[in-house]
């Protein structure tokens, strides 16, 4: 039974720890796994680049050739603590046992694959050439995807298997990420005999923080302050400080301009109390915007419907690796596949959320067809 068979493939994934990082062993598994089914399995070689646990997968189902290829993906790390994940079934949800996360994000995402190569032999569904993407490090900045050289993939378009809630969601709306990174730079002095040969760096970061918009700008648009470490002792004015901050927007300009926003407090503070500041800024993900009458969206929305689920367009607040796809030319939805509470220990699955996930990626299959 197609029920039993998922959730058993589903328990077996996650008592394979694959933090991020760490991700070797599971991925080896999956190799494994698919190969084992039949399929043509490609592993590349970014490892060194990237300093994860494992390389990128590619597995190919191949299908007939006057149907156009889709591709399905998700993520193999997951976030801490995910070591000796022993998973409990309750009232038809499955949960940890709460000492660790579930791993629904994303191994639920990876069953429903492999439980759709089964389903699809066992009815014969006819289908065109399939690709499953099997990722590492999407937990710590989509850092496999990131790597992962997209012209091996034949599919220009397909779907990730990566967001929470109930089956018939699509992820219409991803931020562009952009993390800024900035060293605060003062004089030391002892605090009590000469502070006034002391510039605080402290006191300037201070001031440049109390100097910001952030939170929720607008409908579009976060920022957020995430660390701060510096000083040495109350009793020494602090000449170095270090702070990691971000902001995201669906809108890749108000990303920028909250970026350029901050680093310009930081400029003021500094020039203000008689300090240096340097920069550096990174994006981590380009964000993207569908429509409703975007074809893949249309077919996507079909496919729930027929399933029996109503559909439900969203936007995110955060990325996953359909970032890294539509910005590399592959068009790509985030899909909902049931799980919730993630990177807790109180997440947890379904399992009717779980199978009508396996099933509508059916049916998105045939609805390609």
């Amino acid at each position: 039974m197609m029920n039993e068979r998922v959730v058993d493939t589903f328990i077996e994934l996650v008592k394979i720890d694959s933090e991020a990082k760490d991700e070797g062993k599971f991925q080896a598994f999956l190799k494994a796994k698919f190969e084992s089914l039949g399929l043509d399995v490609y592993e590349d070689d970014t490892i060194e680049k990237t300093g994860l646990g494992a390389n990128n997968l590619l597995c190919t189902l191949k299908g007939e050739q006057d149907v156009a290829p889709i591709f399905f993906s998700a993520h193999v790390d997951t976030v801490a603590p995910g070591k000796g994940i022993n998973p409990q079934i309750l009232g038809g949800v499955i949960y940890s046992d709460g000492t660790t996360i579930l791993a629904a994000d994303d191994k639920a995402g990876i069953a429903i694959m492999l439980e759709l190569i089964e389903v699809i032999r066992e009815e014969a569904i006819s289908h065109g050439t399939i690709e499953f993407v099997l990722t590492p490090g999407e937990e710590i900045g989509l850092v496999g995807a990131n790597a992962f050289d997209m012209t091996k993939m034949t599919a220009n378009y397909g779907f990730v298997l990566d967001n929470g809630g109930p089956v018939g969601s699509i992820t219409m709306d991803s931020p562009t990420l952009m993390g800024l990174n900035v060293e605060v730079n003062g004089v030391t002095a002892h605090a009590g005999l000469e502070p006034e040969k002391g510039i605080s760096a402290i006191e300037i970061a201070a001031k440049a923080i109390a100097g910001m918009k952030l939170g929720r700008l607008d409908s579009q648009t976060t920022a957020n302050i995430g660390t701060i470490h510096g000083g040495v002792a109350s009793n020494i004015v602090a000449d170095k400080v270090k702070v990691v901050a971000e902001a995201r927007s669906i809108s890749q300009t108000k990303c920028q301009e909250q970026i350029n926003h901050m680093i310009e407090q930081f400029e003021i503070a500094s020039i203000d109390l008689g300090g240096e500041v340097n920069f550096s800024t990174d994006t981590k993900s380009v964000g993207y915007h569908f429509e409703e009458e975007d074809e893949l969206v249309k077919q996507a929305a079909q496919a729930i419907s027929k399933v029996g689920r109503s559909v439900a367009y969203d936007s995110s607040g955060g990325g996953s690796d359909a970032n890294v796809f539509n910005a590399n030319g592959k068009k790509a939805l985030n899909l909902s596949i049931g799980y919730g509470k993630i990177h807790t220990t109180h997440e947890y699955l379904p399992i009717n959320e779980l199978m009508k996930a396996v099933e509508l990626s059916c049916e998105l299959v045939k609805q390609i067809h």
